[in-house]
């Protein structure tokens, strides 16, 4: 039977087939960090974001402890959001500029995923996770048939990316400003992670992120 949003969506959240990972989610929501202490964490697999007719993802590594594992929605309650959707909605890709759990964002064109659904460890998910993960990067980007660009946040989302589309990594090594089309006429391209450690160090500024944002736009067509 063809997947629908509806049963992508029911499957992946009642996914645990990773011990390791549903073992840190539960935890970290259980435990939770002093200033989230009145939260109900959301500790399952975090879903995709944004439109289901989009034609630019944006594909990262995974959620935060913190954040999208409390939150239950990509890039949102940790620094990386405070960083990204401002610059959505500078590049005319939201209606808003930040995203808050049960606001009226929209995203124009656009969807927010990840190569591993669950908040690892230290950020780390192990090989055999990411593996495993890959079942569900098939079947959602199964479903966004109108995708044109894929931009990967970080080396990680990059060579996911690759094994998704059965390209080579070391023909497309990574680096920021990374574009490689696809025989079908689509893109991947790739851009530091908008992580607080590149952020924060400026090895990622604002002007970085905008300028490789706005070459996805343009290649996507919106």
């Amino acid at each position: 039977m063809e997947a629908t949003w509806d049963t992508f969506q029911k499957e992946l959240a009642s996914c645990s087939r990773c011990p390791r990972l549903v073992a840190h989610r539960e935890a970290v929501g259980r435990e939770k960090r002093r200033a989230y202490r009145d939260w109900t964490y959301w500790a399952k697999p975090v879903p995709g974001f944004g439109d289901p007719k989009a034609r630019l993802v944006l594909f990262g590594l995974a959620p935060g402890a913190h954040g999208s594992n409390r939150t239950g929605r990509p890039f949102t309650g940790d620094a990386s959001g405070a960083f990204l959707y401002p610059l959505l909605y500078q590049a005319g890709l939201s209606n808003q500029p930040q995203s808050e759990p049960g606001d009226e964002l929209r995203l124009f064109g656009v969807y927010l995923t990840a190569a591993v659904r669950c908040a690892p460890p230290d950020n780390k998910p192990t090989r055999e996770e990411l593996q495993t993960c890959s079942a569900w990067t098939r079947m959602e980007l199964g479903l966004l048939r109108e995708a044109r660009v894929y931009l990967a946040l970080g080396r990680i989302a990059l060579e996911a990316l690759l094994d998704h589309f059965g390209r080579k990594r070391s023909a497309h090594p990574f680096f920021h400003g990374a574009h490689y089309p696809l025989p079908d006429g689509r893109h991947l391209l790739a851009s530091y992670h908008v992580s607080r450690q590149n952020t924060q160090t400026g090895r990622l500024t604002r002007e970085m992120f905008l300028d490789i944002l706005l070459q996805a736009k343009d290649l996507a067509g919106l």
